[in-house]
């Protein structure tokens, strides 16, 4: 698996230093940003983060046009997703039938009934999480008007970070633009696992508090039921009691 992901990023570096001064690169940068939005193996973290590392040592390619064109992208592709999942649901796609497709679902249907904005901006840096979330978002109804809006300001802000990462890579190891870029990657990627754990851990928490307010909640109502029990039984004891004596 560390000789996969070693040789990806050796041949990804390739690829982006031939590509950092030519034209093509905006237009392949929005194609990965795009197809990341509904196909999570697709990197597009780490190519804009390699991009910007390239772009802090060379001047290539226009940062800015990388950060417009990554957001642009990441945008289209959750447009796609949420049409995706209205159209054939989240059960179609194979990657969203593991178990841990299943769990990013079922997560993201809860997550959008709670907190839709903070959810959707939030699932923007989890790549499996972020289709989960769109897809749902699609399959469940969620206005289409609302889900353009948050997506757009997460996709914005997801680009910007990405981008910081890469350059605060490139000013700490701007003497070594290739450790620069694998460094900057993997500062990507550990932040989306954090960003997953953490909202992992408040989904389970907020179960944690429903489960307990329900709990508080029938308590009452079985205690009501067992003293309205007793009392009825209690007041056909009286009445058989009076009909005896009466007899």
């Amino acid at each position: 698996m560390i000789e996969a992901v070693s040789t990806f990023l050796e041949n990804l570096e390739t690829w982006v230093l031939a590509l950092a001064a030519s034209a093509w690169i905006y237009p392949a940068l929005y194609a990965f940003a795009t197809i990341d939005g509904f196909f999570p193996p697709i990197p597009s973290e780490s190519v804009v983060i390699t991009l910007a590392v390239a772009a802090s040592a060379s001047g290539n390619p226009n940062l800015v046009l990388v950060l417009v064109i990554a957001a642009l992208g990441a945008w289209t592709g959750d447009q796609i997703a949420y049409a995706l999942g209205r159209t054939v649901g989240t059960e179609r796609f194979r990657f969203l039938r593991t178990v841990r497709g299943r769990k990013a679902v079922a997560w993201a249907d809860q997550a959008l009934k709670v907190r839709g904005a903070a959810f959707i901006l939030a699932a923007r840096y989890v790549p499996i999480g972020r289709v989960a979330v769109n897809m749902t978002a699609g399959a469940v109804g969620y206005p289409r008007r609302r889900f353009m809006a948050y997506s757009g300001i997460a996709a914005a802000t997801w680009a910007v970070y990405s981008v910081i990462i890469g350059l605060v890579a490139a000013q700490w190891l701007g003497h070594q633009p290739l450790l620069a870029m694998v460094i900057g990657v993997f500062m990507g990627v550990l932040s989306g696992v954090v960003v997953d754990r953490v909202m992992n851990s408040m989904a389970r928490r907020r179960r944690a508090r429903e489960a307990a307010r329900d709990a508080a909640v029938a308590t009452p109502l079985h205690g009501g039921s067992a003293d309205r029990s007793v009392a009825t039984s209690s007041g056909l004891d009286d009445d058989e009691d009076a009909v005896r004596r009466a007899c």
